[in-house]
């Protein structure tokens, strides 16, 4: 392939990855929006009318940041690559640095925190904009700061190492390079799955034991049904930053542990929460963590199996506006375009990963109906779905696309031929 064919392939990738993603934006406002006015019969007893109206308009601000989202992304995206942007920095940083290691390192990092600047407005707009006017933020701006600084230092001390290594790698472990960085990377991601809820969320938040007896019985009793052995029950302190609520397995192997927002423990009752809690486990039962995993590591195999090709080809690097060096080596610029490129050629995969995801969500609900009460569950996503003003008239194409969860007819319709 020449460097000009495939600069014209990327950049018509561009074009209808932007394209598809601002229509289908488009058509969940107007839909949204065209029914705003009107609940579902399906929820007429459960949801009021002003409810359903502040879901509709918080999905359609929502979704119109995200569409001024889109196109700043593509045009950092366009000025990043194909306007030379890669280029230019590495030429600095070689100039500056030589062209090592620290070099190399320092490309990955630089482009990396230009690219976090650029969406940081996005989402100072979105928690400080749009969260608080509908009341979920209980953020600080001192807490956003804080938390910024903590995850750049996190990145830091976490990612600085293992960036290194995989440049190591790639110069010096031979044509198979790809297959021991894939290695380590699996290597990396189950670690920090180890270490998450013991280092790593206790930076941000609070985690006390559940103190609730009845609710902790309750629980425990699920848990020995299911064949559930966790590490310990504990309540995050979500209320903090936010008035949404949920919860959550975290950890990996002897490390799980059960994770409920303060949040949400506040609004349901025992029956929902095991409920809910039931939903949970049926994602371990139904083993959807681990089929996700091995997805996961299947395809980043793969992934880097191209990379390991596309850098020997001097058409990559020169049609995505970088001249390749004939002295020194390439690992940092291969690594930075391939992770600026593939994102483009993979999005129009998205609904294959969104079905699967949906498909997991139905299974895990037939087992909390097999565990519990169906209309336990029913009943506390009425009120998940009116406490965190989630639109329920969703457009059917938005939510094939990208719903990782059914919409609520669809969700609740499932759950009532258990009950």
């Amino acid at each position: 392939m020449s460097p000009f064919s495939f600069t014209l392939l990327f950049a018509l990738a561009i074009a209808a990855m932007v394209v598809t993603k601002l229509w289908l934006a488009s058509r969940q406002i107007r839909f949204v929006a065209a029914h705003r006015n009107r609940v579902p019969a399906q929820f007429s007893s459960t949801i009021p009318l002003n409810a359903h109206q502040r879901a509709a308009d918080y999905t359609v601000e929502r979704t119109r940041l995200t569409m001024a989202e889109i196109v700043v992304s593509a045009a950092l995206l366009v000025a990043l690559t194909l306007l030379g942007g890669v280029g230019l920095l590495d030429a600095l940083l070689a100039g500056w640095l030589g062209r090592g290691y620290a070099q190399q390192v320092a490309l990955v990092a630089a482009v990396f925190a230009v690219m976090s600047a650029v969406d940081l407005p996005f989402e100072y707009y979105r928690q400080f904009g749009i969260e608080a006017r509908f009341g979920f933020n209980r953020m600080t701006k001192r807490l956003f700061f804080t938390d910024l600084v903590k995850n750049a230092l996190l990145g830091i001390a976490l990612g600085l190492p293992l960036l290194f290594a995989v440049l190591w790698l790639m110069n010096e472990a031979g044509h198979l390079w790809w297959l021991w960085t894939w290695v380590v990377w699996t290597a990396f991601q189950l670690l920090v799955l180890l270490i998450y809820p013991t280092f790593i969320a206790p930076l941000f938040n609070k985690f006390e034991p559940l103190a609730d007896d009845a609710l902790r019985s309750r629980i425990e009793a699920l848990m020995k049904r299911c064949g559930f052995a966790a590490k310990g029950l504990f309540v995050m302190d979500g209320s903090r930053r936010s008035a949404h609520g949920n919860a959550y397995f975290t950890g990996f192997g002897a490390s799980k542990r059960i994770v409920f927002f303060d949040t949400l423990l506040a609004r349901l009752s025992g029956e929902e929460i095991e409920a809910v809690l039931a939903h949970e486990l049926g994602h371990f039962k139904r083993r959807h963590v681990m089929k996700r995993m091995l997805v996961s590591f299947v395809l980043s195999v793969a992934l880097l199996a191209l990379l390991g090709w596309l850098a020997q080809r001097t058409w990559f690097y020169m049609g995505l506006g970088v001249t390749p060096s004939l002295s020194g080596s390439n690992a940092g610029v291969a690594l930075v375009l391939f992770f600026l490129a593939m994102p483009v050629f993979l999005f129009f995969a998205t609904p294959v990963g969104s079905l699967s995801s949906r498909r997991h969500e139905f299974e895990a609900d037939a087992f909390a109906a097999s565990q519990t009460d169906a209309q336990d569950l029913v009943s506390a996503l009425v009120k998940l779905y009116e406490d965190n003003a989630s639109t329920l008239t969703p457009d059917p194409l938005y939510t094939a696309f990208y719903y990782s969860h059914p919409p609520a007819s669809q969700r609740i319709d499932r759950l009532l031929r258990h009950a």
